[in-house]
This record gives structure tokens, C-alpha cells and sequence, in this order.
């Protein structure tokens, strides 16, 4: 606990004297002085709870990366199981992320937060390396799992190991990721926490942006991934390959079947919408019986957004369903719903897209 109490001082001390001399005049001071004491303590209990907090979650955090170092990177490497390059495909920095996160562990069980956070820092782009590669650390474990009989059979020998608890090791892979989001927020709380005229805040100002940082970093890979990846989905959805969907910069919104009503009084038509960034995509269902395309849909337009105004003819009330408006150069488009949350969430959707 000694450790804790240094992690967060004593305000206390800082702002109170307490052999000052009241007089009965000064009573509105004491009052005052009372109630900034107290925040000052509560400041105090809860950076304490947070800095006991960080480094037990710090301790469970190390012993499950030290599962894989030591029954995994450690073992494999004396083995020549696997070649060093897939090795190192496969876990990537991982070996100096734990080495980071025990020194900054030692730093805290000795109650100093600051030049733990200092040595933190400059580790931080590991995050973001280990983040870039970890798509391709997936895709290579599975292609070893699957070719490598002797690694297949190591593998599951020491997932068996009652340390491992039932994970596997693509369980326990993401875990540097899941911890620096926890960076964050601890982090975070320990500098709300802080008295602004300390040299601590100053680090731990630092240490948070720098985390916040690296933690957009790392969430802009796994968006474009993801994005990537609904593209990919996309196209495979679609018949033939006259409709590209693949295109760079372009990103996924939403998608969902809507009615397009016809501008001559035709029956309603139900169309699948794709909306991305710079085009609306409009699809209906190939014939059930088609050999080849029976679970696929067809391109029937795709609508540029760049030159698209889009307007609520009616939904604007709690009522049933609703209708939009799409105005493009050359052609007008009326879709219906009638879910009126819906209609609303493309409505939205769309306005964004085409600002």
C-alpha cells in the first residue's frame, strides 16, 4: 500500500497549513478552505483506487502475455518449429510490448508514476506496429495451423495446459491492443485526479495524449480493415464484375432494402440499397433458380452522390413509414419504408454522404 500512497502523494500538505490561527472573522476561510480540502481528499482516494487499479490489472496483464512468451515464442524458438520470419509474422513485437509494460509495472509497485510514464511513452508505437501487423499475424497462424502438422499438434499440446484456462492462442494475440484502450481511460482518470500545478500532471497530460494518439492509430487500421473487408463482401455480393466496388478511398455506410416508387404509377419496386461514400447502389435479387447466381444480387443503377440533394417528401412525425427524396441531374428517386426509424436512419445516413 506504501507503494499506492507514494503513486499519489498528498494534496493535503500542499495547500493547508494547519497550525494557521483562525479567528471567529476568518470563519467564511474555514468553510472555504474546508471544502477544497475536501475535494482535494476525494481527488486522493480516487487517484489511490485508480494507481491500485492499474497495477493489479497490470500484473493479470503481464502473466497472460508471459503464457505466450514463455509456452509459445520461447519454446518454438528453441524448437525450429517454425522459420524466425514466420516467427516474427506471427507475433510481431510482442517480446518488447512485455518488456514495456514490466518496466512500467516495477515503476508503479515503487510509487514512481512519473518516470514510469516518461519510459511508457516511448514504447507507444509498438502499439501501433503490432496493430498493422496483427491482420496478417491471423492469416499466417491459420495457414501454419493448417499446413504444419508439427506445429498443429504443438499448438494444441500447449493450449491444453491448465495455465491456458480453455483460450486459444488467438484469444490471447489481441490482448496488447485490448490493454492500451485500458491505458486510456486509466490514464485519463489518474490525471482528472491530479492537482493541474504539479509536475505529475504535466507527464500524465502528456501520457494521455500520446495515448490517445496512438489509440486513434490503431482504430484507423482496424476501421479501414473493416471497411475493406465490407467492400470485399460487397463485390462478391454482386453478379458479374461490371459494377466495381473496390475502389480506393471509398468508404462503406449502411445498406438495406427499401421501395423505389415509380414515376408512372407502376407497382412498387423492392430494392437492396448499398450506400457508400460517393455512390448509392441499387440491386434486386437474381432468379432463384440460376444455376450459378441464385444467391447473388443484380445491379440495376448506381447513383453518384457528388451532384445528389436529398429531401424528407413525408416521415417527419412519429407516423407510419415515410418517403425520400433523391435529385440527381438527370433523374429523380423516391424511396419508401414503412418502418419510420428507417426511413429516418437513411435520411441521415444519406445527408451525411452527400454533403
Amino acid at each position: 500500500m506504501a507503494a499506492f500512497q507514494s503513486i499519489t502523494g498528498s494534496f493535503t500538505s500542499r495547500y493547508i497549513n494547519p497550525d494557521s490561527a483562525m479567528s471567529a472573522s476568518s470563519l467564511p476561510f474555514v468553510v472555504g478552505a474546508n471544502t477544497v480540502e475536501d475535494q482535494r481528499a476525494r481527488w486522493e482516494r480516487k487517484r489511490s483506487r485508480t494507481a491500485k487499479e492499474l497495477l493489479e490489472t497490470e500484473h493479470k496483464y503481464l502473466e497472460q502475455l508471459d503464457l505466450v512468451l514463455t509456452y509459445f515464442v520461447t519454446i518454438l524458438k528453441a524448437k525450429g518449429t517454425l522459420k524466425p520470419a514466420v516467427l516474427e509474422t506471427i507475433f510481431g513485437p510482442l517480446e518488447s510490448l512485455y518488456s514495456a509494460s514490466h518496466v512500467l509495472s516495477l515503476h508503479l509497485e515503487k510509487g514512481n508514476l512519473g518516470p514510469g510514464l516518461e519510459n511508457f511513452c516511448q514504447s507507444l508505437d509498438l502499439y501501433g506496429r503490432y496493430a498493422e501487423n496483427l491482420e496478417q499475424a491471423n492469416k499466417t497462424l491459420k495457414e501454419q495451423v493448417r499446413k504444419n502438422k508439427s506445429f498443429r499438434r504443438f499448438k494444441k499440446l500447449q493450449e491444453t495446459r491448465p495455465q491456458f484456462q480453455g483460450r486459444e492462442l488467438e484469444d490471447l494475440l489481441p490482448l496488447p491492443l485490448q490493454r492500451l484502450q485500458q491505458y486510456k481511460h486509466f490514464f485519463r482518470d489518474l490525471l482528472e485526479n491530479t492537482s493541474p500545478d504539479t509536475a505529475e500532471y504535466q507527464k500524465l497530460a502528456k501520457t494521455v495524449k500520446s495515448v490517445c494518439e496512438v489509440s486513434h492509430w490503431v482504430q484507423d487500421i482496424f476501421d479501414k480493415r473493416e471497411n475493406s473487408l465490407q467492400l470485399l463482401r460487397i463485390q462478391k455480393l454482386l453478379k458479374g464484375q461490371k459494377t466495381q466496388v473496390l475502389t480506393p478511398g471509398r468508404w462503406y455506410i449502411r445498406e438495406g432494402w427499401l421501395l423505389v416508387v415509380p414515376s408512372k404509377g407502376e407497382e412498387l419496386k423492392r430494392r437492396m440499397f448499398f450506400l457508400f461514400s460517393d455512390i448509392l447502389i441499387a440491386a434486386k435479387p437474381c432468379h432463384p433458380l440460376h444455376l450459378l447466381n441464385s444467391n447473388k444480387l443484380s445491379c440495376q443503377a448506381v447513383y453518384p452522390l457528388h451532384q445528389c440533394s436529398v429531401d424528407k417528401v413525408f416521415g417527419h412525425t412519429w407516423s407510419q413509414g415515410g418517403l425520400l427524396s433523391l435529385s440527381f441531374p438527370h433523374k429523380t428517386l423516391l424511396l419508401m419504408s414503412s418502418n419510420q426509424q428507417e426511413i429516418n436512419d437513411w435520411y441521415q445516413s444519406l445527408k451525411a454522404a452527400v454533403r
